[in-house]
């Protein structure tokens, strides 16, 4: 017959369990989460990547990309900035080999932990980076959520299965959202940060030259931006870098949409957004806006949207004291 009092021991772990349960129902991201441990945080990565955005612009489009290739892969942990010895990081693999800013991330976390040692996560500055390579393009502000820790975990294969491929068709991408707990809406909203940087020709040359159209073209492709593009990408060509917003580059505006109605969207994930109806339907709302603030209210609203993805909070992973490596 079993005993009707609990044992020390057992009253003790069950003390544990509650305090765990505790702690992580409430270790959720918020605004101002180091308003007390580094009060100066967001000011110091502000002044760092004012600086950084002097001399180096054409890094806002791939420090903005780096955060929506971590939040993809395992949740926003910073796994997209951790080094193997052996080249089997998410860094590693294909769809991450044309990443670059890390050493802008490893810059900010510098000054941070001079600041604050051990306080702020990598996780947290490529969120708050990519808000401000946003601002400094003439984008949109919004209040970034923090609290996120570091992962501990970085695998080359999972890039492969999680990102979406600039091959996607609307199926796919939707499907590939909503496994994030991302909307539709989220989708068309995030994908108008093509509106910065730029692409190399092989992530869409074979919608030049193998593709079921004429001349082995993509019949979704505009033919007049078809040989414009032909003139700068030759058959096998997989350096040149190419506008994905031309004569936008370095402006966050909305004219990724105007183009993308034209049938000018690079990739064919871009001109997939114009095989759904709710995709359609704000492509051709932000193409014909005449002025932008509802296109940067809802990137706002769907960067944060995104920044929650598989998040570590309360006392899983940790706060790495050098991006590139666990503690």
């Amino acid at each position: 017959m079993a005993s009707s009092k609990l044992s020390p021991c057992l009253i003790f772990l069950q003390v544990v369990f509650l305090v765990l349960v505790f702690n992580s129902a409430n270790a959720q991201l918020r605004v101002g989460f180091y308003k007390d441990t580094c009060p100066k945080a967001e000011a110091i990565v502000e002044e760092v990547m004012h600086q950084v955005m002097k001399v180096a612009p054409s890094l806002s489009g791939p420090l903005l990309r780096m955060h929506f290739h971590d939040c993809f892969v395992r949740g926003c942990d910073g796994s997209v900035l951790l080094n193997s010895s052996t080249g089997q990081a998410e860094k590693d693999s294909p769809p991450n080999l044309s990443l670059r800013g890390y050493q802008i991330i490893d810059r900010v976390k510098t000054a941070l932990e001079k600041e604050c040692p051990g306080v702020v996560s990598c996780a947290d500055i490529m969120a708050i980076v990519a808000r401000d390579v946003t601002v400094a393009t003439m984008g949109p502000f919004w209040e970034v959520e923090t609290g996120r820790r570091d992962g501990r975990v970085s695998n080359i294969l999972e890039p492969l299965t999680n990102l979406p491929p600039f091959f996607a068709n609307i199926s796919q991408l939707i499907s590939m959202f909503r496994s994030k707990g991302l909307s539709v809406k989220d989708l068309v909203v995030l994908s108008g940060g093509h509106t910065i940087g730029t692409s190399h020709c092989s992530s869409f040359s074979s919608r030049l030259y193998n593709s079921t159209g004429k001349d082995g073209t993509d019949p979704t492709l505009d033919s007049e931006y078809i040989e414009k593009l032909k003139r700068r990408c030759k058959v096998g060509d997989q350096t040149t870098l190419v506008e994905m917003d031309p004569g936008s580059v370095r402006t966050f505006d909305n004219s990724y949409y105007t183009l993308v109605a034209k049938r000018r969207g690079l990739f064919q994930s871009d001109a997939a957004l114009l095989d759904n109806s709710e995709t359609k339907a704000y492509v051709k709302l932000q193409s014909a806006a005449t002025h932008r603030p509802t296109f940067f209210k809802d990137f706002g609203v769907s960067m944060i949207n995104m920044g929650r993805v598989g998040v570590l909070t309360g006392k899983a992973g940790e706060i790495r004291k050098v991006c590139s490596k666990v503690n």
